[in-house]
């Protein structure tokens, strides 16, 4: 009997660094904090000091957190370890909201029983004439030490690590950089606006890091997906300073599913060995072949099957002619102009139910504008064919208004007292302590209560028009104002069970038979996940509970203002025409407060408007490219199962 042989997994031969791919960013985080308590342990045991070097950002939150449930929950003791910070950004009071200093005290030092004199960081309020034999000590300090053991890392969309930005030397040691504009845009979330953001950090070298025993780099989301594919696949380059992890012994990257959608093992798996052809890798494939060529779907040969590495397809599904037909109906059939559904009519192909007409709908939007940024030309049409259509506003967005808003909307309400003859002393009041406020307040310190009640009523009341822009009642508006968001900072407390809470309670109140929520991971803020949880873990809760309605609530999730469905994974398409186009953009201008200058607005310089017609016009493009009709602008929406 011949010997049979064994099957060799080759779908990660393309890495040329090892990638260890989680679910989410809670799974891999519990992986890299098991690292790290084991590796504590271990050396607790043989009685040595743990030297961790740490990163900052809002990759490593989650990491954070989860050491904390350790030390709290699982007798993790820091007593043994030394840490060194990677960097900070200079110059920089030690206390500002956005020092690196103040993240680690408040994401970990502070609820560990570290000793103080063992945690280093780069001081950002050092002298500049002293920067130099600053950087000198710090690299003295890690050799006596004896080297960092384990090096945490995330990783910049330019491929930036620590903050060594791209053409940074291999041979770099601990020094002041000049920060690249890319990497003071994408870090730009954290402040009021761009001009906030420093010029120059103080930075360990990619020399430095790469003496390190172990790195383990984490990323997270869609967004980091193509420079994480460059990292681990193509050449190492200066270019790209993630590639130079290639020359370490003992590096793994730990990512979840989104990071690693543009690695080959997940984006031409077929070219990685045996592929299992599901309707969905089908048209995965001949849409991403399609676009590459630039060929209609229908135009596509048995030549460009075999010449793009898809001959095994061809032997399973025969002809290519077959396979294009197969794909065409499959993206023609997410195309509706019905988002809830036509009514008396049997549509088989079609992404939703013609019954029961009309639908209860709840779209929530994480902050008062999502709704119409995202799918406002859905919204519209949910509404003007008929469905009963509810908004809940997940949180009040207050921290996204400009001080000046405040004074100018008080101004308004004393002259309005004014001209109805109301008493205007206690208005008067608190525009003057405002005003006083606003102008000796510093870059660490959150706003008063009643600055931020202020600046949520301001989105509230412009929320509240576009409503009623679109035709929505009064009764359907919900403001949900979800505790976790109200820190008056950037960064927000985790999902609680009060968010959760409120969130049954207005989706028992409606019964609604669709809901649509913002699948929009890419938001740097971090409030869109925190929005889609609470709501899936609420739907999650009554499907338990038993209520019957829930058997027949479709789930839909739209993206926000930082990116879109690719075009594969799209499984309902709205169309626009030029009209609904510029009555979308008419919606968005209702809030007054984001437009122009926006606090906190991320990496993105253009205005929600903008950002919405690029990407609502593009997928409509990419459906053209494919050979469907040309729309002026699409929607797009992905059915998630809960």
């Amino acid at each position: 009997m011949a010997k049979k042989t064994a099957s060799i997994d080759l779908s990660d031969s393309f890495e040329k660094i090892p990638v260890k791919i989680f679910p989410g960013l809670d799974e891999g985080s519990k992986f890299v904090a098991q690292q790290i308590a084991s590796l504590i342990r271990s050396k607790q045991k043989n009685k040595q000091k743990c030297v961790l070097g740490l990163a900052t950002g809002s990759t490593p939150k989650s990491l954070y957190d989860e050491l904390v449930r350790m030390h709290k929950e699982e007798s993790l003791s820091f007593k043994n370890v030394i840490t060194f910070n990677l960097d900070e950004y200079y110059p920089i009071d030690n206390e500002a909201l956005q020092s690196y200093n103040r993240f680690m005290r408040t994401q970990l030092f502070d609820h560990v029983d570290i000793s103080p004199k063992n945690i280093h960081i780069p001081n950002g309020e050092t002298k500049k004439e002293d920067i130099k034999s600053h950087c000198l000590e710090y690299e003295k300090k890690i050799k006596e030490a004896g080297g960092i053991d384990l090096q945490i890392l995330g990783i910049g969309n330019n491929g930036h690590i620590g903050f060594n930005e791209p053409g940074s030397s291999i041979y770099s040691k601990t020094r002041l950089i000049t920060l690249d504009n890319s990497t003071r845009i994408a870090n730009s979330y954290e402040f009021a606006n761009i001009s906030q953001v420093p010029r120059l950090a103080i930075t360990m070298g990619i020399s430095t890091i790469l003496t390190s025993k172990k790195i383990i780099l984490m990323a997270w989301g869609q967004v980091k997906a193509p420079v994480i594919k460059k990292a681990a696949e193509d050449d190492d380059t200066e270019q790209l300073p993630a590639s130079l992890l290639q020359n370490h012994d003992d590096v793994i990257f730990v990512v979840d599913e989104a990071a690693a959608s543009e690695l080959t093992r997940n984006k031409s798996p077929w070219l990685t060995g045996d592929c299992v052809w599901t309707p969905r890798m089908v048209k995965k494939a001949v849409v991403n072949m399609a676009l590459k060529l630039k060929k209609p779907v229908l135009s596509l040969t048995n030549t460009d099957y075999n010449e793009y590495g898809l001959s095994d397809l061809l032997v399973e599904k025969g002809d290519a002619y077959e396979i294009n037909l197969e794909v065409f109906y499959m993206l023609r059939d997410t195309i509706t102009g019905w988002p809830a559904g036509k009514p008396n009519a049997v549509i088989p192909g079609h992404p939703e139910r013609s019954t029961p007409y009309p639908k209860k709908v709840i779209i929530f939007s994480p902050h008062p504008d999502d709704d119409i940024i995202s799918m406002g030309g859905t919204f519209m049409r949910l509404r003007e064919q008929g469905n009963d259509v509810h908004i809940g506003y997940q949180t009040s967005g207050n921290i996204a208004v400009t001080d000046e808003f405040v004074t100018r909307f008080l101004d308004f309400a004393i002259g309005f007292e004014e001209i109805v003859g109301v008493d205007t002393s206690k208005s008067e009041k608190i525009l003057a302590n405002a005003r006083k406020f606003i102008a000796n307040k510093k870059s660490h310190q959150v706003d008063t209560p009643t600055i931020r009640s202020i600046k949520g009523l301001i989105r509230q009341c412009e929320a509240r028009a576009t409503c009623r822009y679109v035709g929505v009642s009064e009764a359907n508006i919900h403001f949900l104002n979800l505790p976790f968001y109200e820190t008056g900072m950037i960064e927000k407390k985790p999902m609680g069970e009060k968010d959760i809470k409120i969130t049954i309670e207005l989706l028992r109140k409606v019964k609604p038979q669709q809901v649509y929520c913002a699948g929009d991971f890419a938001d740097p803020h971090g409030t869109h996940i925190v929005c889609f949880n609470v709501v899936l873990e609420a739907l999650r809760r009554i499907k338990k509970a038993g209520d019957e309605w829930i058997n027949d609530c479709w789930l839909w999730l739209y993206k926000g203002a930082w990116q879109e469905w690719n075009i594969e994974e799209i499984e309902m398409a709205i169309p626009m025409s030029p009209d609904q186009v510029l009555k979308k953009r008419f919606g968005i201008f209702i809030h007054q407060s984001q437009k122009d200058m926006v606090p906190f607005q991320g990496n993105d310089s253009r205005e929600f408007w903008q950002r919405a017609e690029e990407r609502n016009a593009a997928t409509a493009g990419l459906y053209a490219d494919l050979g469907l009709t040309h729309y002026a602008a699409m929607e797009a929406f992905v059915r998630w199962y809960y």
